[in-house]
């Protein structure tokens, strides 16, 4: 049975995670109609099913269910593609254009500054993209999150040793690819 303390506290780490996991979904699909369904399917899915797990819990679980519902997505994705390939259609809609994300921050830095910021947002999203989906997940869950090898593992399904591997390729990756671009 959950306690009002339980719900709480369930509340309080959804909270904290949604911002995060959002990006993370965003990135993962290039899309913030899909991202934000793929987080919500996945906050839902951790309150209902694992809601009276300890809170320690919670974040490797709540990862592993968020890259389940990713990869879901992705594949029914790749199916879509082939029959929009089928039948001559494509997409022309750009996922990166949010109105309120452009609108700017009176409290925050200089225009100049904000640029160069979203310039540097924008190639490494760009850069994130093109890293294979476990690349881009265990860099994500490792860098953006913090979250250690062990919860890696555990949130993706793999073993530690794979996620040492993906998040080194996906490193390296990174470094050649906006290394070079600003040269």
């Amino acid at each position: 049975m959950t306690t009002l303390a339980d719900t709480q506290a369930l509340g309080r780490f959804l909270a904290a995670t949604e911002r995060r996991a959002f990006r993370i979904a965003q990135i993962a699909t290039g899309s913030r109609e899909d991202a934000l369904d793929i987080v919500q399917d996945s906050m839902l899915k951790l309150a209902e099913r694992y809601s009276a797990k300890p809170e320690q819990q919670w974040k490797p679980l709540f990862y592993r269910i968020l890259q389940s519902k990713i990869r879901d997505w992705q594949r029914r994705n790749r199916v879509r593609m082939r029959f929009r390939g089928w039948l001559g259609r494509s997409d022309s809609e750009n996922p990166l254009e949010d109105p309120i994300q452009t609108v700017p921050d009176p409290h925050g830095r200089d225009p100049e500054q904000e640029s160069g910021q979203d310039r540097a947002l924008v190639r490494l999203e760009a850069a994130l993209r093109q890293l294979p989906a476990r690349q881009q997940q265990t860099f994500l869950l490792r860098a953006w999150e913090g979250m250690n090898v062990a919860q890696t593992a555990q949130a993706m399904g793999i073993s530690a040793g794979s996620v040492k591997t993906h998040y080194h390729r996906a490193v390296r990756t990174l470094r050649e690819v906006l290394g070079d671009e600003d040269e």
